[in-house]
């Protein structure tokens, strides 16, 4: 077992199975010692989850697990794009994270510390990324979150 495998398996984490695109794109796309990763919604196991406004229809804790749950479909396209092997990441580059949120809603950061959190939590020091956090009126198939990434691997 890999040493970032372990590492999810001590935080009792599974990561979900990477899911196909649901239109014309790819899920990631990997250029030189780069893989960015389109954006990934709160799908887990086939089943949309945290669907609504935060601040409206879910909390800002919700969020946060939303943008968590993101997270680890984000790891599982990775571990795809790295043929199954998650060391050979050797950095998070940068997360984008939008959430999808009433006019009022200001702690986008907050949820989107879910992804972020998540990312320092698997991969330590290479985990600490750049990153967005916006705000939007809607996003795909009413989810709450969606997070992209970019990664450098091996």
């Amino acid at each position: 077992m890999s040493v970032i495998e372990t590492r999810l398996a001590e935080l009792g984490l599974t990561l979900p199975q990477a899911s196909a695109p649901a239109a014309n794109y790819v899920p990631y796309v990997k250029t030189g010692n780069l893989v960015i990763v389109s954006g990934q919604i709160t799908m887990l196991n086939g089943e949309l989850k945290y669907l609504g406004h935060v601040g409206k229809d879910l909390t800002t804790e919700q969020a946060y697990a939303a943008a968590k749950l993101c997270g680890l479909n984000l790891i599982a396209q990775v571990k795809a794009a790295c043929d199954g092997d998650l060391d050979r990441v050797k950095r998070v580059v940068r997360l984008g994270g939008f959430v999808s949120c009433t006019p009022d809603f200001v702690d986008h950061p907050k949820v989107i510390n879910g992804a972020s959190d998540l990312m320092a939590e698997v991969f330590g020091q290479a985990g600490h990324h750049a990153r967005a956090a916006v705000g939007v009126a809607s996003l795909p198939l009413g989810v709450s979150v969606e997070v992209e990434g970019m990664f450098e691997i091996e």
